[in-house]
């Protein structure tokens, strides 16, 4: 398997991108709105409703755990679709949520108008190029298909990372949103097939190698460091708009409540269950 070293990227270029996103489907289950955590009984549990998407999500299990014994309790409200936790988080349904990087969000703003704000960073997830038929990049023949993410975000990271790979490449002028449209050399003429993010690992059968990213590919289990044909890595600690961010609304940013949040999210016990659960799917971005 081979890697790619994406370098820290300043959060002023982050800015300045027009950025985007990622996947499909609806809540479930639905939430209804939520009071602010600190509006409650003194007596009674905080109860914080948490949007995440997908199945997976036990890095946050010993955060859980430890906000229960302050009379926090965290409620997991699971989204299918990515297009649905900011709308949610924006109408009060939520409190907060934590499923995206800084690269999406600033696209949400800017297309959707949201007054939301990123409160901390949590993880970075590394995309992979998977493929039930070859063992490495080499092995793509003329005429491949690879699928790769629709969205303008994943999508021209996808194209970064195999650009890296030196399988194509993409005018430099669309910096780190490229679009299909953007590539300049594509040596064996690999068609793209753009379909919604969670969809890609289901394409494998039809297609020589599809960019999963660690969500999706953990759902369907893959394992990206032994998995992955080739997998993009990340410097930890770098200004990087692919880091995942927990996410509320601007006026609740400085929320007590929240504060404790990040303090209990941002431990040795939750990087050592990205670790041992996860194995490169997910890697900390508070070190």
């Amino acid at each position: 398997m081979k890697k790619v070293v994406f370098k820290g990227i300043a959060a002023s270029l982050v800015l300045s991108l027009s950025l985007a996103g990622c996947g499909s489907g609806s809540p479930a289950p639905s939430a209804a709105p939520s009071s602010s955590p600190e509006s409650q009984s003194a007596t009674a549990p905080v109860v914080v409703k948490l949007g995440v998407v997908g199945e997976s999500n036990e890095w946050w299990d010993p955060a859980i755990a430890a906000l229960k014994q302050e009379g926090i309790e965290i409620e997991l409200v699971k989204f299918s679709d990515y297009t649905l936790p900011n709308q949610a988080l924006a109408d009060g349904e939520i409190d907060l949520n934590a499923f995206q990087h800084h690269a999406f969000l600033q696209n949400q703003i800017k297309d959707k108008g949201y007054d939301l704000t990123p409160i901390c960073d949590t993880i970075i997830a590394p995309l992979g190029l998977y493929s039930d038929k070859i063992k490495s990049i080499d092995e793509l023949q003329d005429g491949d298909s690879i699928a790769i993410p629709s969205d303008a975000t994943n999508g021209g990271r996808s194209l970064k990372v195999l650009e890296t790979s030196g399988l194509i490449q993409v005018d430099p002028a669309a910096e780190y949103l490229p679009e299909v449209k953007d590539i300049t050399a594509n040596p064996k003429n690999i068609k793209f097939i753009e379909v919604e993010a969670a969809q890609t690992p289901s394409l494998l059968p039809d297609v020589a190698a599809a960019i999963i990213n660690g969500a999706h590919a953990k759902d369907h289990g893959l394992t990206p460091s032994k998995d992955a044909i080739y997998l993009e890595t990340v410097q930890e600690g770098s200004d990087n708009p692919y880091i995942n961010v927990l996410v509320a609304r601007t006026a609740d940013k400085d929320n007590e409540i929240y504060q404790k949040i990040i303090k209990a999210f941002q431990t040795d016990e939750t990087a050592r269950v990205l670790e041992e659960e996860y194995q490169g799917a997910y890697l900390p971005a508070w070190k």
